[in-house]
């Protein structure tokens, strides 16, 4: 009877595994892996749950990375993950990597809130105000009632429309300069004054538009010193003029001298008064000769005191450089005047 029991046992057990599927011992390794995964994930999200909550944000970045490398199947996880590290990052000042962890966040959770709220904060950060209003708006489609985004949105777009004024007013102030810059542009070729362009091997209209380059650059410009070239309400033009003294390596800057004027008139001026180098006591307006080089002839040109500034720079041989006239200051009766000019041809200009 014992015998007969076991078989009929037997015979149940065989008729009840024939609708039992077998479970693959790959497929329960997986799973196990999967969970294992999962549970250092999490395992690390608390850690840097920790850390951040200690303000130590580089170790919670630390912990949330090694977290997202697990990889786990969890995408929710994952979001959470992404989304607390880039609130790490932000607080590290790392804008940018903050957005983009809340930019991957939202691929996994489109809707995620927190990360929506921390990618519009990193946009504000960055000053890409116009995305920043654009990600409230995305998250007050969400909840429209969340303060975070009501405050974070009226912040950007005041911020927006500021700098959307700023933009405005600097095209208008550049808009305005080039045309103050077009039109000295047009004063000085109409007194035909000859400005230095490097041109050389240039056809003659490339020449002259790369002149007007270099001009229209300049004048929008100034020189060392801080004098540019203006021009007064009845259209008159004042240059920056450089005067050189050979003699004793120093040289003077008349930062707005009047086309209209003489040279004299300046020289009182600035000789009114011996200055500190004048030991001798020499340079008196009265002694002093003025000159402009023509460096292409290696010749030089004696110019009258008398003269006016436009008179000087409209003769044919006088090209002004760098839009500031230069020129050479000597006292005619002095030794060093009689060496300078040995073996120079000078010209008188008229």
């Amino acid at each position: 009877r014992a015998i007969s029991r076991r078989h009929q046992d037997t015979g149940r057990n065989e008729t009840a595994l024939k609708g039992h599927t077998p479970v693959d011992s790959s497929t329960l390794l997986k799973t196990n892996l999967c969970d294992k995964c999962q549970d250092q994930a999490r395992t690390y999200k608390d850690e840097g749950n920790d850390y951040f909550k200690e303000k130590d944000y580089k170790k919670a970045v630390i912990s949330y990375t090694e977290g997202l490398k697990k990889k786990c199947a969890d995408p929710d996880l994952n979001a959470v993950l992404y989304t607390n590290r880039a609130a790490a990052q932000y607080y590290l000042g790392n804008f940018r990597s903050s957005l983009n962890d809340v930019t991957a966040a939202r691929k996994l959770k489109p809707c995620h809130l927190k990360a929506i709220i921390r990618g519009a904060s990193c946009h504000l950060e960055l000053k890409n105000y116009v995305e920043a209003v654009n990600w409230c708006d995305e998250g007050l489609q969400i909840d429209a009632t969340e303060k975070k985004l009501l405050d974070l949105r009226a912040k950007a777009d005041k911020l927006k429309r500021t700098e959307q004024r700023d933009v405005r007013k600097a095209k208008l102030k550049e808009k305005k300069q080039q045309d103050q810059n077009e039109a000295l542009l047009q004063a000085i070729k109409a007194r035909n004054i000859r400005l230095v362009a490097e041109a050389a091997g240039e056809d003659e209209d490339s020449a002259s538009e790369g002149l007007s380059e270099l001009v229209l650059h300049g004048l929008g410009s100034e020189n060392p010193c801080g004098a540019r070239l203006g021009v007064d309400d009845q259209g008159r033009l004042s240059w920056p003029v450089l005067f050189l003294y050979p003699e004793h390596a120093q040289s003077d800057l008349v930062s707005a001298f009047h086309e209209d004027s003489r040279f004299i008139d300046h020289l009182m001026v600035m000789f009114g008064e011996t200055p500190s180098w004048d030991l001798d006591q020499k340079y008196c307006p009265d002694n002093l000769e003025v000159y402009f080089e023509d460096e292409d002839r290696a010749e030089l040109y004696c110019v009258p005191p008398s003269s006016t500034l436009l008179q000087v720079l409209q003769h044919p041989r006088y090209f002004v450089k760098a839009l500031t006239p230069t020129f050479l200051v000597c006292v005619g009766s002095s030794g060093f005047c009689r060496n300078y000019l040995r073996g120079k041809k000078v010209h008188q200009v008229k």
